[in-house]
């Protein structure tokens, strides 16, 4: 959530960021602000009774003690009202837009930042991945749907060999100083190229802190058993949350980690949408980066993410560009959302692999996450996110990428070696 001075100060801004946001009229900044103003008049009110209980018990005025214990119980109850709802007031306002965001209610207002790599050129028509992998019997997504339901499915032989491939690749990158440090460098960016701690978290949270999260919502997305346990949507959904409710010492940061997991999500929006293939699943795998920083810091560190993304997918000579998400297609935590699309031949079309989300103090506020400064100051850390691999869609690229006319899959150069040095995908046979 945002800073409340920040939102007294600023209530243009804040207006302004809801309206760009699609979520005008959601919070009464009035009501919100007034409210503020109760909280604190009370807290004045609370410590002026305890004052006067002190001194009635100083002075042995039992009478007076009994009347102020009942004056204050009632002040407590009101100043726990006016936080409860102050705070679900607050919570409910987007983050505030970077400079450079797009401003536009949706995707079609999203900017191309740059591109990468030349499409393929087939000398056939390409295929989907979904008929390549079904033809290989590397996906089946038919027994998946008789035994768990649709948008389930089983990945088989090699292709679940690809995946990780893909996992081993992506954590050697990113826990090697000297391959971040090249692509610091390569990026034109002054970061340290400290490098990420490897984590398998776990798959399921308490709701309240994926709420303190601020990725709770939508509800009717998130798997809920009971009320009292969530299955996660990506792996920062609990690698977020490591250091919350906790001061972090200002030497210790930056603080990456990268998380191998299972997320779910029930994709309760896209019926009938990316029924085919492996695109769009209630289970899939991520590789997930989640880094903590100094709030000088957060920007450079995002362009640290995207450029760790690029090296990835430029490793596996995959076609991508880069996009800059508008204000209405970022999530309400993020200040500043960045795409990275790659080229799907077999569907002619550019297909979202890789996310990075800048939250600045968004997240770590709810969560109270602090930094504390070599001089003692004590503030909010700043916080980011993004994708390594989304496995899924990376096989989808690789496979639609990597065809070839006698509807064999070559292996990317860089990934034989985790596959004992073969140079395609085989035919599944049972």
């Amino acid at each position: 959530m945002l800073d409340l001075q920040f939102i007294r100060e600023n209530p243009d801004i804040v207006r302004a960021a809801m309206k760009n946001k699609n979520k005008e009229g959601v919070v009464d900044l009035d009501r919100l602000l007034q409210l503020a103003d109760d909280r604190k008049k009370l807290a004045g009110d609370i410590g002026d009774i305890n004052r006067k209980r002190n001194e009635a018990q100083q002075a042995r005025d039992g009478e007076a003690g009994k009347r102020l214990k009942d004056e204050l119980k009632m002040v407590e109850d009101k100043y726990a009202e006016t936080e409860k709802e102050l705070v679900s007031l607050m919570v409910q306002i987007p983050n505030i837009p970077s400079a450079d965001t797009p401003i536009g209610p949706g995707e079609e207002d999203n900017q191309v930042l740059r591109e990468w790599g030349d499409k393929p050129q087939f000398g056939f028509t390409p295929r989907a991945h979904w008929d390549l992998g079904r033809e290989l019997g590397l996906i089946d997504n038919e027994k998946a749907s008789e035994i768990s339901g649709a948008r389930f499915t089983f990945l088989k032989g090699d292709l679940a060999l690809l995946q990780f491939a893909l996992v081993q690749f992506a954590m050697k990158v990113l826990t090697s100083r000297e391959t971040l440090e090249d692509i610091v460098k390569g990026a034109g960016l002054s970061v340290d190229p400290k490098p990420f701690v490897p984590v398998i978290p776990p798959v399921m949270m308490r709701p309240q802190v994926m709420n303190r999260m601020a990725r709770l919502e939508p509800r009717e997305e998130r798997y809920v058993f009971d009320e009292d346990t969530v299955l996660v949507g990506s792996a920062e959904h609990t690698l977020g949350p490591l250091h919350m409710d906790e001061v972090i010492a200002q030497e210790r940061l930056p603080i990456r980690y990268v998380g191998y997991s299972t997320a779910f999500r029930r994709e309760a929006g896209a019926a009938g949408k990316d029924t085919r293939g492996i695109l769009r699943l209630h289970q899939f795998d991520k590789v997930e980066m989640e880094t903590f920083t100094l709030p000088e810091d957060s920007l450079a560190e995002q362009d640290f993410l995207v450029a760790i993304q690029e090296h990835l997918m430029r490793e596996l000579k995959v076609p991508y560009r880069v996009v800059i998400c508008s204000t209405g297609d970022q999530g309400d935590a993020d200040a500043r959302h960045i795409d990275l699309e790659c080229w799907m031949p077999g569907q002619d079309t550019y297909r979202e692999t890789h996310s990075a989300d800048l939250m600045q103090g968004y997240q770590a506020r709810r969560l109270n996450t602090r930094v504390k400064r070599t001089d003692g100051a004590v503030e909010t850390v700043h916080m980011n996110d993004a994708t390594a691999y989304a496995v899924g869609r990376t096989l989808i690229a690789i496979m639609e990428n990597y065809q070839q006319a006698d509807g064999s899959i070559a292996v990317p150069e860089v990934l034989r070696p985790y596959m004992s040095d073969r140079e395609k995908l085989e035919k599944v046979t049972i």
